[in-house]
This record gives structure tokens, sequence and C-alpha cells, in this order.
């Protein structure tokens, strides 16, 4: 019962003090820090594409290569405006050859990639392309990943007291594995709302049309003959949403329509 009664003191400390603030301002349990969550990424990361280089299916269509690059490179520029000390990122979008997924993902540290699948089934615009890379590139802005690490470590009382020292943290957080079920695992509803709102910001200042972004979400749901795409189902869709987005967009439309030249970050 000590012990117990010991878990129950370390973990209401570390869900008072173990908290920071997202860009949106929300208030954010991290007992993972953003630095450790990027750590683990990164070797997830090459972990993850290993299979698709492997087989001859990371990067291998130009075109498309191209086309994501420009989007991409205007988008992460607006990132950085946002958070400045994300320019130290070592920011990567891979596209992998997989036409029968349709999905798209980030991980801590600005590693992202595309699947084939959503750009040959959505058929998406480039506007409408920029709100799915803008999203992905949100949840990394506003540390997502170290965020449902955290989450799922705080589930479990005796990982919490372990957590508790600065070492046992570097090594729960360095987990590969830890970091892999953070894309695999769905994003919470207010994870995504808050991607949807700094996406859609990011890709209207980066001067994509915020508009698209509801026909995006329509599209996704009509793709795969009725079958819900993966984005989908990682990406936890109320049935408002598309509606919200509209509202966000006209809130975002003088973003869209300033003049002025838009850079574009060489990552």
């Amino acid at each position: 019962m000590r012990l117990f009664h010991r878990l129950l003191v370390v973990t209401a400390l570390l869900l008072l003090i173990a908290c920071t603030t997202s860009p949106t301002g929300r208030k954010q349990l991290m007992i993972i820090s953003e630095e450790a969550a990027i750590n683990s990424s990164k070797t997830a990361y090459v972990e993850m594409l290993k299979p698709y280089q492997e087989e001859g299916k990371l990067d291998n269509n130009p075109a498309l290569i191209t086309r994501v690059e420009r989007i991409t490179g205007r988008l992460i520029a607006q990132a950085i405006e946002m958070r400045p000390e994300t320019r130290q990122w070592a920011w990567s979008m891979k596209i992998l050859d997989d036409p029968k997924t349709v999905n798209a993902w980030a991980m801590a540290g600005g590693k992202m990639a595309l699947y084939s699948g959503l750009v040959e089934q959505v058929e998406p615009t480039d506007d409408e392309l920029a709100q799915v890379l803008a999203h992905e590139i949100s949840h990394a802005l506003a540390k997502h990943t170290a965020e449902k690490m955290s989450v799922a470590l705080a589930s479990q009382l005796g990982m919490v007291a372990v957590a508790a020292s600065t070492e046992s943290q570097t090594v729960l957080a360095g987990s590969m594995l830890a970091a892999k079920l953070a894309i695999d695992l769905p994003n919470s509803r207010t994870a995504e709302a808050e991607a949807d709102r700094i996406g859609i910001e990011i890709a209207a200042k980066a001067g994509y049309d915020p508009r698209a972004a509801a026909t995006l979400w329509r599209k996704m749901g009509q793709v795969s003959g009725g079958r819900m795409p993966v984005f989908l189902s990682t990406h936890p869709s109320p049935s408002n949403r598309a509606e919200t987005l509209g509202k966000l967009a006209e809130e975002m439309m003088p973003y869209y329509l300033a003049k002025g030249e838009r850079p574009r970050f060489n990552y």
C-alpha cells in the first residue's frame, strides 16, 4: 500500500509540473519532453522508411516529389515564422509508393511522409494537398507526438513513477516503438482540432486557399469505395468537421488574400 501511495503522489506531482503550452495556448501534459520525442522519432523514421527504400518504393516519382517539395517548402517557411526555433529541425518529407494507402503523417521534429495513394485516389488540387501537408506539419509544431507519448506513459502508473527520474525518462522516451505508436494511434479530437486550426492558418499564409480544407475532407470521405481511408482512422473526424473548417476558412481569408512575396524553406 505504501508503494501504491507513493506512486499516486509521484503521478499527481508529474501531472502538476509536467506541462507545456501549444502554439494555440492550450496546456499540454508533457512528461516526455519534445527533445526526447524528436530523438526517438529520428530512429523510428529511418526504420519506418527502410522497407520502402529496400523495395524501391521511396521517392521514385520525380513529378510528385517536385510538387510536394514546392508546397512543403512554403508551408515550412510559415511554420518557422510561428515557431522560430524549428528552423533548427532536420525537416524531411518522403513520398511512399503505396497506391492503396490514403494517408500522411508527421513525427516530432518535422519527420513526415505522404503515401502516393492519397494523391492518386483523392486527386487533390495544390490548395487541397497543402491542407494535408499543413495539417501534418501542425501536429509536429504542436508537439503532439510528445503529448501522445506522455499520455500513454501517464496511463501506466508504475511507468510514471519510473519516469520521475531524468535518466529513466530518456530511456523510455528513446524507445523507437513509442515513436511509432505515436503515429499509429489516433489523435485526440482536441489535437485534431488544434492541427486543423494551425494548419489552415499556415497554409493561408503560404498562399493556399483555406476554403480547400473543407473540399479536401469531403473528397477524403468519398474515396476507397466508401471504405474509411487510413488517414481518417488516425485522424478522427467529427461529422461537423467540414462545417468547422469552412468557418475557419472565412477567418483565414485575409491571410490568403494578402499581397506579398511568400518565402520558401529549403529543407
